[in-house]
């Protein structure tokens, strides 16, 4: 079995043991995980290291980018469904994924950090209205 499918095992037993978020929602994490990592790196002009700690800031910044990128103005309605529907459900689920030891964390880093990081709603929404045309 390799390490990929142990981890998507691991990751199904924690969504079925805690009904809050979907199992995609924890997956979600890894993808935009990566999503950061990658995009860190290439305005770097390196390769992604084995270094896999960014900042809640970063993290955040980076779950709105990627879910408009992926679903544009679907996007809340998708995460909402998923059980996240604030910045801390975010932070719920990167903590269960730490304290699994799928993640790792730095000592400074806590749970907290991800209260009121944006308002969904307004993150995803305000994206996607269209702004009025100006008059003639």
């Amino acid at each position: 079995m390799t390490s990929q499918s142990t981890t998507t095992l691991r990751i199904d037993e924690l969504a079925a043991a805690d009904p809050r978020y979907a199992t995609d929602a924890y997956h979600f994490v890894f993808e935009v995980l990566d999503f950061v990592l990658d995009r860190s790196a290439a305005r770097r002009g390196e390769r992604v290291s084995n270094e896999r700690h960014v900042s809640v800031g970063q993290l955040l910044d980076g779950l709105r980018e990627y879910a408009l990128d992926q679903w544009g103005p679907l996007a809340r309605i998708v995460l909402e469904r998923w059980g996240l529907r604030r910045t801390e459900d975010f932070g719920e689920i990167v903590f269960i994924l730490v304290e699994n030891r799928l993640l790792n964390k730095q000592d400074e880093d806590r749970i907290t950090d991800f209260r009121n990081g944006f308002n969904f709603r307004e993150a995803f929404d305000r994206a996607w209205r269209i702004a009025p045309k100006p008059a003639p």
